[in-house]
């Protein structure tokens, strides 16, 4: 999904990085401050997450690099439009 989501972005906005930035920058702090809970300590906290919480994030940080890959990849054929 961040895959089309990325390339979309990437391909309106003439830029090649910018959804892998906006990825680590907003929407991974958004993900942890959603489940973040006040009870619990700092540790307690990021010991929560596990392997099935923590691979749609991971997924996404793969989908989001390789649309950076493949507009850059597009743009080196020759392809203008991208």
């Amino acid at each position: 999904m961040m895959f089309g989501i990325g390339f979309i972005l990437n391909m309106l906005l003439k830029t090649t990085w910018f959804p892998i930035y906006l990825f680590i920058i907003v929407l991974l702090p958004l993900g942890i401050w959603a489940t973040w809970n006040e009870d619990a300590s700092f540790v307690e906290n990021f010991t929560a997450f596990t392997f099935v919480d923590m691979l749609p994030a991971i997924a996404a940080l793969v989908g989001a690099y390789f649309s950076g890959w493949t507009i850059r990849a597009l743009r080196r054929g020759g392809y203008k439009m991208f």
